[in-house]
């Protein structure tokens, strides 16, 4: 397969970015055009960010699942589209070709029709990193059904709260997932997520771990009984459904500056467009290579560069079920080496935390196969950066530096691999159709180099999400209104004298640990649920391993002779409520907050304690009781 629109030099960027931004709708309707539509679009681009109102390809009628395994049949259908690395290194890897993997998306979209989904259903995916979770994520894009797919990790509370935003009443799982050392039970999780989801007509459950299940009459059924059920009908074909350019494609749910996940929403059309073209492109990808994407499905990354990016073009994605430091930490390097993988794209998390195990994990090694590297999720520091390039890419294998979000789709800012300059910790330029303004504290922008401001982008790309599930107006306050007629982001940001941007960290009250995004609202709350917590208040702090680490300061009324042990206990809650990624690291139990006349807690001062910088806490003579900053300083653990 060849890729027209692949970047292949720095002039040639400078001219594709040039033509996106004044001729928008002819350069994506030329891009649009590589894929297979069932009926042409009436208009390319129409836009305005004050309600907001974006569509992309209106009137164009597609299905994704077609563009990513049918099209592909005839020239493709004996190449791998996937490879899955088990999480026992002893165990068997499977490799699914084009022509399986399309045989068995269409098995289980009968199963879903057969099981009453109907397009337009939502349907949430609860399961481990197997190769069924990008099977029945295809398979409800082939018969338009709506996907939520749940990161492995989340606790029932969370499921429930997602299951009922979306109003999914039909759920796919497994028993179990193996996850390193821990085996996790997924059902035993569902079930109790859905003694609240009443509303829930059928349960698939897929067998990995073979660990006890409750299997519920009438609403649970076998993944393996319902294919049966389909074989005995006959080499199974669902017509692929012809959608709508701007139907739903798939929610995922994403932490905001308040307590509830809002399900951010992305249409079928210009999401494949995007993931397909950056996938394309800031990889250089080659029709032959092995791409391993290290990421969880349950997050963007494992949807738009496991999924449909690779399987778009036609490439041959590796997913993994395991942790990279299990059974030791050279358990990436050892699938490099038995699949020869050519790309990898990883977390900076990742990185550090196998640095940290030391380079000897490396050797033994053979690496060679590796052309190029990735990094995702959060802003890499130049060591980390720096032991990537030495010895995993050689010193000669470029790093693309990937900045984008849940709601961009896929990657906006980048270098191209080999083709436009790298800088290390800078995700540098903006892909074509990206349009970049840093903003200052006063809403203006600043349009000289060497500066930081507030990241925004003025203009849209197809990627871009419409809106968040059932809240319009949640969607609008979020992104489109806090400066006028631009996107926001979230995130500061530096850009250089030569236009390179470098991200420097979120500017709202989220955080970024292990390059996943958590709400400090979502944590207080679920903090200020355990007994005894008067009021909480979170921040973040640099951490050596996950980037941002999570320091609460608790106020607590209960007896806790153990303050230890009471801290495990606000841990299992948070736990509970939302998962183990939530935990806080750090918890001080202070006396008071330090809060404004008018009752707002000053997290400036809080940022400041919890990354020990004492000296400079700024004015605090605007503070209720100026004292409770001296006693939250003596306590800072």
């Amino acid at each position: 397969m060849s890729y027209p629109y692949q970047i292949k030099s720095i002039e040639e960027y400078k001219q594709q970015y040039k033509k996106s931004v004044e001729q928008p709708d002819e350069f994506w309707g030329e891009i649009a055009s590589h894929f297979k539509w069932r009926k042409k679009w009436n208009k390319v681009l129409d836009w305005e960010f004050k309600t907001p109102q974006i569509s992309w390809f209106a009137g164009g009628q597609i299905n994704v699942t077609e563009n990513c395994l049918d099209r592909h049949l005839d020239t493709l259908g004996n190449k791998p589209a996937l490879i899955w690395e088990p999480n026992n290194p002893e165990d068997f890897f499977r490799v699914l070709t084009y022509k399986e993997l399309h045989f068995k998306v269409n098995q289980f979209a009968q199963v879903l029709l057969n099981n009453g989904v109907k397009k337009g259903d939502r349907v949430c995916i609860y399961m481990g990193m197997i190769p069924e979770l990008s099977i029945a994520m295809l398979a409800c894009a082939r018969i338009g059904a709506v996907h939520s797919v749940i990161f492995g990790g989340f606790s029932a509370q969370s499921i429930a709260d997602r299951v009922e935003d979306a109003h999914a009443e039909y759920i796919v799982t497994c028993d179990g997932a193996y996850r390193g050392a821990k085996d996790v039970a997924l059902k035993s999780v569902i079930d109790d997520a859905l003694v609240r989801c009443q509303f829930v007509r059928r349960v698939i459950v897929c067998t990995r771990t073979r660990i006890p299940v409750s299997m519920i009459k009438g609403r649970d059924v076998w993944w393996e009984d319902e294919i049966k059920k389909v074989e005995t009908q006959g080499n199974p074909f669902v017509e692929p459904v012809a959608m709508e350019a701007e139907d739903p494609l798939f929610i995922l749910y994403t932490s905001g500056s308040t307590g509830k996940p809002k399900g951010v929403v992305h249409t079928c059309g210009g999401y494949l467009v995007w993931t397909n073209y950056t996938f394309v492109n800031v990889f250089q990808y080659k029709p032959e290579e092995i791409y391993f994407c290290t990421a969880d499905i349950g997050w963007i990354t494992g949807h738009s560069y496991i999924v449909y990016g690779p399987l778009s073009a036609g490439a041959t994605s590796l997913i993994f079920e395991g942790i990279p430091t299990w059974p030791d930490a050279g358990r990436f390097w050892e699938i490099v080496e038995k699949h020869k993988v050519n790309i990898l794209y990883t977390a900076p998390t990742a990185i550090r935390s196998l640095m940290g195990h030391g380079e000897m994990f490396t050797q033994g090694h053979d690496l060679s196969s590796i052309r190029v590297l990735g990094t995702v999720g959060e802003p890499i520091n130049l060591e980390a950066w720096n032991w990537y390039n030495k010895y995993i890419g050689n010193n000669s294998a470029p790093i693309v530096d990937t900045w984008w979000q849940t709601e961009t789709a896929g990657i906006l800012i980048s270098n191209l691999a080999g083709v436009t300059p790298a800088k290390p910790t800078y995700a540098t330029l903006p892909l074509p159709g990206v349009q970049p303004v840093l903003i200052d504290e006063n809403g203006k922008e600043i349009e000289s180099f060497g500066v930081s401001g507030n990241l925004c982008m003025k203009a849209p790309w197809p990627g871009i999400l419409r809106t968040t599930w059932g809240d319009h107006e949640r969607c609008r306050t979020t992104y489109f209104a806090t400066y006028a007629d631009l996107y926001f982001t979230g995130d500061g940001c530096f850009r250089d004298q030569e236009g390179n941007y470098r991200i420097t960290g979120r500017v709202d009250d989220v955080l970024n640990v292990s390059g996943h995004r958590i709400g400090t609202a979502e944590v207080e709350n679920a903090i200020n649920m355990h007994e005894g917590v008067v009021e909480s208040a979170v921040v973040g702090y640099p951490h050596d391993i996950k980037g941002q680490g999570i320091y609460a300061y608790v106020i607590y009324n209960g007896t806790h002779g153990d303050a230890e042990q009471t801290r495990n206990n606000i841990n299992a809650t948070v736990s509970r409520i939302i998962g183990p990624i939530a935990k806080p690291d750090k918890i001080q139990f202070v006396n008071g907050l330090p809060k404004t006349r008018s009752g707002k807690i000053m997290r400036r001062i809080l940022r400041k304690v919890a990354e020990n910088e004492l000296e400079n806490l700024g004015d605090t003579t605007t503070l209720l009781d100026p004292s409770v900053v001296d006693e939250i300083i003596q306590g800072h653990i």
